[in-house]
């Protein structure tokens, strides 16, 4: 099904500003947990770590997110979701301070656990802000774009930081990303407004309690697209985390080299939650057409990390592994807009969190971990061998929900 591009409203600038400063904060988010990934080999020389204590580092915020975006989420819908942000973004950004302080591993794992709670549900209410003020036929692109923006401070953070750690120390990269986080923490609330956003009125706020959290669940495609995003983010979690050691140890690559090309990649795969994101918006409609595009994502992400790993280091593995990552986040955008029609405007934000709270648990915590402690025991290389079971089998979650079509509006209509 083709969408009709007629009579769709106009886009005011307010909404893209406020788009700006989110997109900011959300590249901040990602910068300071992504830093960490850029400075393994320092961190595994100096204090003498095992990969599962590195991957446990990495994911641990992940951990943190899943267990407390929806609590938190669901407190930002009542009581303000700029002001909320605003708390987010300070909290990680001194949290990211106290890690570049760090004297130990106990440390530095403290510190990252308090990097988990500041960006708990920074993704859940961020995106909520966002679709707040633009039209409705955007939102699988602006939910793709939003994603897209956490792998663009991914890309920065494995960039920057790994540039100011190989001339400065690692020390020195934690320090620079929290405090250009905390500059942008402290200026959001100036000029975002509460009274600015769609839907966050003191009625609808009222809407928000615990007796109507059961339609944040109503459905097989809503629950579907939960699980399924979450499975698919196993891969975009893990390659992320350890594609920088990866160029390290079987490209024989510097530190800086190996994060500047990771960076490349990482940024690859932003691009590739956008323009599937946009294909998502353009060319389907309906939650079910939408779960037969992403379950196609996922089988050809599969597809291509099977290809690449099958290759020994050189080009063609190099390619592979691009058009890999390309895939590697394409279900963010279908995902999030079947959330988005399938819940109530009121619980957009808590909605989100569910979703966030599904890409932590089944994929963006246990994806470094898991791969971690794999590598442990087999190696890097056929631990990163196993990532395309993860896509399968979102692609078989994606294809029940395609057998199950729901109308999109019932179940937000009964909010």
């Amino acid at each position: 099904m083709i969408h009709s591009n007629v009579s769709k409203p106009a886009i005011p600038a307010y909404a893209w500003v406020v788009f700006a400063l989110t997109f900011g904060l959300l590249i901040s988010d990602y910068m300071a947990r992504q830093v960490l990934n850029a400075v393994f080999p320092l961190l595994k020389a100096e204090w003498a770590l095992s990969d599962g204590q590195l991957g446990l580092l990495s994911g641990i915020v992940a951990v943190m997110v899943g267990l407390l975006t929806c609590p938190i989420s669901l407190l930002a819908d009542r009581v303000g979701r700029v002001k909320s942000i605003a708390a987010m973004a300070i909290m990680w950004s001194v949290a990211t301070l106290l890690c570049g302080l760090a004297q130990s591993y106990g440390q530095m794992l403290a510190a990252r656990v308090l990097v988990g709670v500041g960006e708990a549900a920074y993704g859940s209410v961020g995106i909520a802000v966002i679709i707040s003020v633009f039209p409705r036929h955007l939102r699988a692109t602006l939910t793709a774009a939003f994603m897209a923006g956490g792998l663009a401070g991914q890309v920065l953070g494995v960039g920057v930081g790994g540039a100011v750690a190989a001339s400065h120390g690692w020390r020195l990269a934690f320090l620079a990303i929290g405090l250009g986080g905390l500059v942008l923490a402290l200026a959001y609330p100036l000029i975002v407004r509460e009274s600015k956003l769609a839907g966050e009125g003191p009625i609808e706020r009222a809407q928000v309690s615990w007796a109507n959290i059961r339609l944040l669940f109503a459905g097989r495609n809503l629950k579907c697209a939960y699980v399924g995003s979450g499975l698919q983010l196993f891969v975009a979690g893990a390659l992320p985390a350890w594609l920088p050691t990866y160029f390290v140890r079987y490209y024989d690559m510097p530190l800086k080299e190996a994060t500047s090309i990771a960076a490349i990649f990482l940024a690859i795969g932003g691009a590739g939650m956008i323009v599937c994101g946009i294909i998502s918006d353009r060319l389907v409609a309906g939650s079910a057409r939408r779960a037969v595009l992403a379950a196609c994502y996922c089988l050809g992400c599969a597809v291509l990390v099977t290809a690449a790993l099958s290759f020994g280091p050189g080009s063609a593995q190099l390619v592979l592994l691009a058009a890999a990552m390309f895939l590697a986040g394409s279900t963010a955008g279908p995902s999030g807009a079947m959330v988005a029609n399938l819940t109530p405007a009121a619980l957009h934000g808590t909605a989100f969190a569910v979703l966030t709270l599904a890409n932590n648990a089944f994929g963006l915590a246990p994806g470094p971990i898991v791969t971690g402690w794999l590598a442990d025991r087999i190696g890097l290389l056929g631990a990163m061998q196993w990532l395309p079971v993860a896509s399968m089998c979102a692609a078989l979650v994606f294809v029940a929900a395609a057998r199950n079509p729901q109308p999109e509006l019932a179940t937000a209509r009964a909010g």
